[in-house]
């Protein structure tokens, strides 16, 4: 859908929002005469490290779940398509967790991070990247919760059409049982009054005059 590419591209600047400004301005020398490049965030590289690492397959996530959007409709195999939006739905819980603990982390090591000149340059990066990151935990989650609706969706209709129609599409309609009210040509086995009447019934004489 329309909202689905919007979301999709949304998290794709996102994401280069977040590792670019890492990547570009969170490492900075301790000092003038250390060459020494050091993550900004408390000088822990493994946030640094955690922030690209996310925003990459956030990035090419979001790249190939757009393409299985466009082709989504071509898909023939009710098999294939389940599996398509199952696995939609997996990544965007698995990365709307990834990006809460990415989130968690950076900020949690930006307010451990002592300022100096150096971390000022790169201060307003920092906090992008932090603050996109907040961003992508809502949008993953929307995603996720769209392709959930979505699985329930047609769960349901594939309920509804295996159960209300007949696998055979060939195949008649069933007859009316026996007995539903149609008469049988065998209800009556003689016609009525057919007995025979006695002109003279025993037991009663003519009487002589």
């Amino acid at each position: 859908t329309a909202a689905s590419y919007v979301f999709s591209f949304l998290l794709q600047i996102f994401s280069i929002v977040v590792f670019g400004s890492i990547v570009n301005e969170c490492y900075v020398n301790k000092g003038s005469d250390d060459p020494e490049l050091l993550c900004i965030f408390n000088e822990n590289e493994s946030a640094c490290s955690y922030g690209i690492a996310i925003g990459i397959i956030a990035f090419f996530g979001c790249i190939f779940f757009f393409v299985v959007d466009l082709y989504f409709q071509q898909i023939s195999s009710v098999k294939d398509r389940k599996r398509a939006v199952l696995l939609d739905l997996g990544f965007s819980g698995f990365l709307s967790f990834l990006w809460f603990v990415a989130f968690c982390f950076l900020a949690n090591q930006w307010q451990r991070t002592k300022m100096s000149k150096g971390v000022s340059q790169g201060a307003d990066a920092a906090r992008a990247a932090i603050t996109f990151s907040f961003f992508s935990i809502i949008v993953w989650v929307v995603l996720a919760v769209k392709a959930l609706q979505r699985y329930r969706l047609g769960t349901d209709m594939s309920l509804f059409a295996t159960d209300q129609f007949a696998a055979d599409p060939s195949a008649a309609y069933p007859g009316y049982p026996t007995g539903s009210g149609i008469e049988s040509t065998e209800t009556y086995q003689s016609p009525p009054f057919t007995e025979t009447l006695d002109t003279n019934p025993k037991g009663y004489q003519v009487p002589a005059y």
